[in-house]
């Protein structure tokens, strides 16, 4: 009787007759995503194609149409310089051409009845052509004075005025092509490999804090810079509203890969020694389950093995949690695995 009354077990409590006691976790859900692997870079723009426009001859301006701002299209005339002379050198050539080909046409008559010499021919053949090189100077000489945009453009500023005398070479304005801008950055040589024509990249200005520009790689430099062991990548972005303006600093983002993959928080990931692993919730109970993780952006993990989508994880409360154990979930829907595509 002595044994009973000392050494019989303890009879178990309520508490422990209905087992371990609910851990308290929230939950999320192991979800398909978008994951963009990017990375940043800043350029600064420049217009597809920007001239100077400069006088070829030196003269007095006469006529101006240099309006800042204004859109133009190839053949305009930009400015007009006084053209009296070089106009009636022309005139004098074209006169001096009409006689030399008459008086070609006259030897040539004469000379099918041997009525002259063939050396009369072949010295009016020589005045002809001498004619006509003389037109063409005086015809190059006077267009020189009419100044035309080259391109469609934009036109800059100018210092020049209606009257003003200048000379070859002076700055009147300059022209800007700004249907599509050009951004030059810089990238690391260790992606190399990985940047090709084509790949899109989007940028941003503080001038536009609201707007973000869509464009596409266009070319990238056949050499690497041993100093800064970089290499120059350049950029084209759409501008058919010519808000973007040559020389301003912009923001460059390049997406380098954009894949479909199964993701977790980052938080709900558990490494210990060699293994890693999260809490699965099945049947009411936290099961331990090996993973593989990937990639990492944004306080997400990409899961390559070990979980379906779907499925429920711990991700917080994990510190109480032990395989098989009972679990109280709190908050109505388990937390989005995550919220945004990914970042660089």
């Amino acid at each position: 009787m002595a044994y009973f009354t000392y050494f019989a077990p303890t009879a178990p409590t309520a508490s422990e007759q209905a087992g371990p006691r609910p851990v308290s976790v929230e939950l999320a859900r192991a979800e398909l995503r978008v994951l963009k692997q990017t990375i940043e870079a800043v350029g600064t723009t420049r217009a597809r194609q920007s001239v100077e426009i400069v006088p070829e001859t030196e003269g007095r301006i006469v006529e101006i149409n240099i309006k800042p701002g204004a859109q133009v299209a190839k053949g305009d005339v930009l400015a007009r310089l006084d053209d009296t002379i070089e106009r009636a050198n022309f005139t004098e050539a074209e006169a001096r051409l009409t006689q030399q080909r008459q008086s070609l046409d006259r030897i040539n008559v004469l000379r099918k009845t041997n009525a002259v010499a063939r050396a009369s021919q072949e010295e009016a053949t020589a005045l002809l052509a001498e004619a006509t090189a003389q037109l063409d100077r005086a015809r190059r000489r006077l267009e020189e004075r009419t100044i035309r945009a080259p391109f469609n453009g934009i036109v800059g500023l100018t210092d020049v005025d209606l009257g003003a005398r200048v000379a070859e070479g002076d700055l009147l304005t300059r022209l800007d092509d700004l249907s599509e801008i050009e951004v030059e950055f810089s990238l690391p040589e260790t992606l190399f490999a990985q940047i090709r024509p084509g790949q899109a990249i989007s940028a941003t200005s503080s001038a536009f804090k609201d707007r973000e520009f869509a464009g596409r790689i266009e070319a990238l430099d056949s050499r690497i810079d041993p100093v800064g062991r970089s290499f120059k990548t350049r950029a084209i972005i759409p501008n058919p509203d010519h808000i973007l303006p040559a020389g301003m600093f912009m923001s460059i983002t390049l997406t380098l890969s954009e894949s479909n993959e199964l993701v977790v928080p980052e938080e709900a990931i558990i490494f210990q020694a060699a293994d890693t692993y999260v809490f699965v919730i099945k049947d009411g109970k936290a099961l331990r389950q090996p993973v593989q993780t990937g990639q990492r952006l944004g306080g997400i993990v990409a899961v390559v093995s070990g979980l379906e989508q779907g499925d429920l994880i711990v991700v917080r409360g994990l510190q109480r949690v032990r395989d098989g154990s009972p679990v109280n979930v709190l908050g109505d829907d388990p937390t989005p695995a995550m919220t945004t595509d990914g970042g660089s």
